[in-house]
C-alpha cells in the first residue's frame, strides 16, 4: 500500500541495531535535495532504504557492490495516459521498468470515455500485477465536452467514490477551461470535489490574461499545455507547476527548458511528463530517462534534471516517501555510470531488483477480464456516406496537421469539386478526414479536410481518437476510408495465450485499393492491445510501414490523426458532431 506504516524492525535496521535485507555498496549517490553526489552505501529493508551511510557492513545482509557507479531515485512520469502505449498497466511497465519508470502518474481518461467507471477499474485492477507503483489521477472531463459524442459520461457523483482510494492523487486535467472560467457549476463541483479530496491538475492550451488569473484563481494547480516560453513564464509566475511535456506527439522540452534555466530558484516548480508515448518510442528511445539525456545535452545540469524526474513530481502528489534516496523512503532507484549520458543498467524497485542492462525482470502475467466495447457503426454506412456536397467555387475549412504539436491550424482552401462534390486533392496535400460515432450506432459522421498528412492512394483509420476515441479516418478517396471502417469494426482481438476479455473490434490499420495492407487489432476499448508488447511493437511497426507505402513522410502519421478529433485543443478539430471552432467553442460549417 503506499501509505503502509513505518515498522520497529525499519528502524532497528536504521540504527545499525539489526541488519538491512541488502546493501547497495559503494555507490555515488545523487542527492535531489542538496544537488551532491555523495560517496555512500545504501541499506536496504524491505520495500524501503534503511540508511545512506559511508562503509555500512552485515554479514547477515546480501551485499552487492556498485564500484562506485551512480545511484539516483526512481524516475516519475508526472502526467500520463497509459493507453497511448496501447498496453495494460503491466506491459507498460515492461517497457518502463529498465527504463528507471518506476512509478507514474496514469490519468485514464482514454479509457474512462469508452467504458466509463468500469474500465478505470479494470485498468486499476491490472496495474496491481507489476512491479510498478501506479498513482492515478481521476478524470475530470468525460467526456472533454459537450461537442463530441463519446461512450460515457462521469459527474462529480460518480468520481467521488474514486478518491477513497489511497493510489488516486488528484482530479486530472481540467480539460473544460471555458467551463472553469466561467463558472459553469457542474465543472466547479469536480474542482472542489477535487480540492477537497487532493489536489487539481490543469490543461489550458493558449490561456492568457484574466482567462488565466480567473482559472489559477479556481486552485487548478499544474499545466503540461505550453508550447512556448512565454506560455509557460505567465502560468509559472502565478504559482503552476510546469510540466514540461516531451511524448510522442508533442515534443516541448527544446521550448521550455531554457526557463529552467532563467529561474534557477524555482526548480521545484518544474516536473516531467510524456503525456502520450507510443510503444517503440518507449522501448528504444526511453521514457523520462529520454527526457534527462536531452535536457542534459541542451545544457542543463545533470542532477538538476534527475530532481525534476523524480522529487518534484513526488512533491507535487504529496507522495511523501518517493523521489529521493534517503532514509524511510522507497527503495525505488536506478543505477548508472555516467553523468552525463544517464543510461540505466540496473533498478530496483521496493528493494527489489525488477531491470537489469535493459531487460525486464518481472512477471508478465496474461491480460484478461477487460470489458467489452463493440465497435458499433451505422447499419447504412456506404461510401456515399463520406460525400462532401458542394456549389462549384467553393471554399472549405481545413485542418492544418503538424505532426509533432497538438494545436492546429484553421485554413481556408478552395475546393476540388468533381460532380458536384467536394473531393480529396492529395495534389494540394488536402485529404478527407471523418470521424465516425462508434459507441452508441447514433449515425453521426463528421466530414472535414486535412493538410498535413502527404500521403496518397489510400486511407489510414484508428479507434485512438482522443478523447471520445471515435472512429477516426483519413484518405484521398471515399472508398478506401470505408474499407478502413469496416476493417476496425470487424477487428477482433489479437488471439494467442493472453486472450479471453471480450473484444469487439477497434484498432489501426492502412487500407490501398480496398485492400487491408496492415491492421493492429486493439480489442480493450479500442485502445490496448491484449498481447505481449512485442507483439504490439512488431504489429505497429507493419502498420506505420504500409503508412510509408503510400508516401507518408511521418515517422507515426497515427499520433496526430489521433489529435485530429480533439475538440478542446485550439485551432480546428473534428468531432463526430462536425468541425470544431475551438476557440469560439462551437461547431462551424464545412463550407464557407
Amino acid at each position: 500500500m503506499p501509505n503502509d506504516p513505518v515498522t520497529p524492525q525499519l528502524l532497528a535496521a536504521a540504527r545499525g541495531d539489526s541488519p538491512p535485507s541488502r546493501i547497495l555498496a559503494n555507490a555515488r549517490i545523487v542527492n535531489v535535495f542538496t544537488g551532491e553526489i555523495e560517496a555512500a552505501d545504501l541499506a536496504l529493508y524491505g520495500t524501503r532504504i534503511a540508511a545512506v551511510a559511508p562503509r555500512l557492513s552485515s554479514t547477515e545482509a546480501e551485499r552487492i557492490d556498485l564500484k562506485d557507479a551512480f545511484a539516483a531515485p526512481g524516475l516519475i512520469d508526472a502526467h500520463m495516459h497509459v493507453e497511448s502505449t496501447m498496453l495494460p498497466p503491466t506491459g507498460f511497465a515492461s517497457l518502463a521498468l529498465p527504463h528507471a519508470t518506476t512509478a507514474a502518474v496514469f490519468d485514464p481518461h482514454e479509457i474512462a470515455n469508452v467504458l466509463g467507471l468500469p474500465g478505470i477499474q479494470w485498468l486499476m485492477d491490472n496495474a496491481t500485477h507489476a512491479p510498478f507503483t501506479a498513482l492515478w489521477a481521476a478524470s475530470s472531463c468525460v467526456p472533454s465536452c459537450h461537442l463530441e459524442t463519446n461512450g460515457c459520461i462521469l459527474t462529480a457523483d460518480d468520481l467521488a467514490p474514486l478518491f477513497d482510494d489511497d493510489r488516486v492523487v488528484a482530479l486530472a486535467e481540467m480539460m473544460n477551461f471555458p467551463g472553469v472560467v466561467h463558472a459553469d457549476p457542474e465543472v466547479l463541483k469536480k474542482v472542489n470535489m477535487g480540492l477537497a479530496r487532493r489536489i487539481v491538475d490543469g490543461h489550458c492550451p493558449g490561456l492568457t490574461g484574466r482567462a488565466l488569473q480567473a482559472y489559477v484563481a479556481s486552485g487548478v494547480s499544474s499545466d503540461h499545455e505550453a508550447t512556448t516560453a512565454d506560455e509557460a513564464r505567465e502560468k509559472l509566475r502565478l504559482g503552476m507547476q510546469v510540466f514540461i511535456r516531451e511524448g510522442s506527439a508533442a515534443r516541448n522540452l527544446e521550448a521550455l527548458l531554457p526557463l529552467v534555466m532563467e529561474f534557477p530558484h524555482a526548480l521545484s516548480r518544474f516536473c516531467f511528463c510524456t503525456d502520450d508515448r507510443h510503444p517503440a518510442d518507449l522501448r528504444e528511445q526511453g521514457h523520462i530517462d529520454n527526457i534527462i539525456r536531452k535536457a542534459v545535452a541542451l545544457g542543463l545540469d545533470p542532477v538538476r534534471a534527475i530532481t525534476i524526474g523524480s522529487l518534484n513530481t513526488a512533491r507535487h502528489y504529496r507522495q511523501r516517501d518517493l523521489g529521493a534516496i534517503a532514509p524511510g523512503y522507497r527503495a525505488d532507484l536506478f543505477v548508472f555510470d555516467d553523468l552525463n549520458n544517464i543510461q540505466p543498467r540496473l533498478v530496483y524497485r521496493h528493494g527489489e531488483p525488477v531491470a537489469r542492462d535493459g531487460q525486464y525482470l518481472g512477471p508478465t502475467p496474461p491480460v484478461a477480464g477487460y470489458p467489452k466495447s463493440p465497435v458499433r457503426l451505422p447499419s447504412d454506412l456506404s461510401a456515399d456516406s463520406f460525400a462532401v456536397r458542394a456549389p462549384g467555387g467553393a471554399r472549405v475549412r481545413v485542418i492544418g496537421m503538424d505532426p509533432h504539436q497538438l494545436i492546429t491550424e484553421h485554413l481556408i482552401e478552395d475546393a476540388k469539386i468533381v460532380g458536384g462534390l467536394a473531393v480529396a486533392d492529395p495534389s494540394r496535400d488536402i485529404l478527407k478526414i471523418a470521424v465516425i460515432e462508434r459507441h452508441h450506432a447514433t449515425g453521426n459522421i463528421g466530414l472535414g479536410f486535412v493538410k498535413g498528412f502527404k500521403f496518397k492512394g489510400g486511407a489510414l483509420a484508428s479507434t485512438v481518437g482522443h478523447d471520445a476515441h471515435n472512429l477516426a479516418v483519413v484518405g484521398d478517396n471515399d472508398a478506401d476510408m470505408l474499407a478502413a471502417a469496416r476493417a476496425l469494426h470487424d477487428a477482433g482481438g489479437s488471439g494467442g495465450s493472453g486472450g479471453g476479455g471480450g473484444g469487439g473490434g477497434g484498432g489501426q490499420c492502412v487500407v490501398a485499393g480496398g485492400k487491408v495492407l496492415a491492421l493492429l487489432p486493439l480489442p480493450i476499448a479500442g485502445l490496448m492491445s491484449d498481447q505481449p508488447a512485442q507483439t504490439v511493437i512488431d504489429q505497429q511497426a507493419k502498420v506505420l510501414r504500409a503508412t510509408q507505402s503510400l508516401g507518408c513522410p511521418h515517422h507515426d502519421p497515427f499520433m496526430p490523426l489521433s489529435f485530429m478529433p480533439l475538440p478542446v485543443i485550439p485551432k480546428l478539430k473534428l468531432s463526430d458532431k462536425g468541425l470544431v471552432d475551438v476557440e469560439k467553442f462551437e461547431i462551424v460549417p464545412l463550407i464557407v
